[in-house]
């Protein structure tokens, strides 16, 4: 069953923004690209770098210490220096929160 984590207002999270947040133990972060909202581990396969911050581009992000390219839609590394996924989550709004769902 999933356990859904308040965010923030989906309202303060502006396109071109991220927010982070912990879900179960692990920092996520929540990337707002034209007003659809994903989540990833913040966290680089290479090199365990933040990715919160990373430049964003065509629903991907770019790690900003080395430049790898992750799929904000499935978390799947699109680049070197990264080979390993992260791990996506489902985001969802209810009554004007942004949420993120956990296991």
């Amino acid at each position: 069953m999933t356990t859904w984590i308040r965010v923030a207002p989906a309202g303060d999270i502006a396109p071109g923004d991220y927010a982070s947040v912990e879900v179960d133990g692990v920092f996520v972060a929540v990337f707002n690209v034209d007003g659809e909202f994903f989540a990833i581990d913040d966290v680089c396969t290479h090199d365990g770098g933040g990715l919160a911050g990373g430049e964003i581009e065509d629903h991907q992000v770019i790690c900003p210490r080395h430049g790898a390219r992750f799929c904000l839609r499935t978390g799947q590394a699109l680049t070197p220096p990264a080979y390993e996924p992260v791990k996506s989550y489902p985001t969802r709004i209810v009554d004007g929160i942004l949420e993120v769902g956990g296991e």
